[in-house]
């Protein structure tokens, strides 16, 4: 049987074509790998943006809204300093 011409030549396509897939196969997961690690260097700059913008909201809660208001009052004031004088 192992004499058999067809056999062997079927035996070695076999293996030649399971050698190139396994070749694939390592260079798929290197796409892969260099994919991810590019994902993972985008999602930590969205991190840094997204802290960035935390703090700004603090601030526009914190300083900014409460002068709006204080705004308000002083543009108010006079007016409700004649209407109740």
């Amino acid at each position: 049987m192992a004499d058999n011409p067809d056999l062997v030549a079927l035996l070695r396509d076999i293996r030649d074509n399971q050698r190139e897939a396994i070749v694939l196969q390592r260079e798929h997961m290197q796409l892969y790998q260099r994919q991810l690690e590019r994902i993972e260097r985008i999602n930590d700059r969205a991190e840094a943006i997204q802290g960035r913008a935390g703090k700004a909201i603090r601030f526009i809660l914190l300083i900014a809204i409460p002068l709006v208001c204080l705004l308000l009052v002083l543009m108010l004031f006079p007016y409700f300093s004649r209407l109740f004088a």
